[in-house]
């Protein structure tokens, strides 16, 4: 499993929230004292050739090679909903590819694009961890139709060729 560095202002504000948890006030309330779920942060040090963040973004941008980023065809299709781009959603793909949605299936290019400029296209997709697999790769992610609120899935690409053959998507 592939955990993703928290980085520029995040880091800082996950560093305060979790001094501020564990501080001791001096209070005798047990309740107090138990450390907050952001105890279990691991803040890394950021690599300097990466520019700090203001705002958390759209998707988890990978500048990482073939050696650990996520897989080539997955990235096509992180990176054209977070442009709402439907032509480069749609390219990701091959002419003859299958995509499952929760049961529901959609073959070619024709079925695919209706489907993400129905569903997806204008949403927020957030990456939260890359499961890599020989073939592809399995991505759980955050997805949020109209931008916010949302809900958590597992995105498995099959891929061919730096396209996507094969995306099975499914509730976490």
């Amino acid at each position: 499993m592939r955990r993703h560095r928290i980085s520029g202002p995040l880091a800082l504000v996950a560093a305060v929230t979790l001094l501020t948890a564990c501080s001791d006030d001096g209070s005798d309330d047990s309740a107090d004292s138990r450390p907050s779920q952001s105890a279990d942060l691991a803040l890394e040090p950021t690599e300097t050739d990466q520019p700090s963040q203001t705002e958390e973004p759209d998707t988890v941008e990978s500048s990482e090679s073939a050696e650990g980023g996520i897989d080539a065809a997955a990235q096509k299709y992180v990176d054209a909903v977070a442009d709402k781009d439907l032509d480069a959603l749609v390219a990701a793909f091959h002419p003859d590819a299958q995509l499952i949605d929760v049961g529901r299936e959609f073959n070619g290019h024709d079925e695919i694009r209706a489907w993400a400029d129905n569903e997806v296209i204008g949403g927020k997709l957030t990456v939260l961890e890359d499961n890599p697999k020989s073939d592809g790769t399995t991505l759980l992610v955050r997805f949020a139709p109209g931008g916010t609120g949302g809900f958590e899935a597992n995105y498995e690409f099959t891929s061919r060729d730096g396209r996507i053959s094969e995306l099975n998507l499914q509730y976490a």
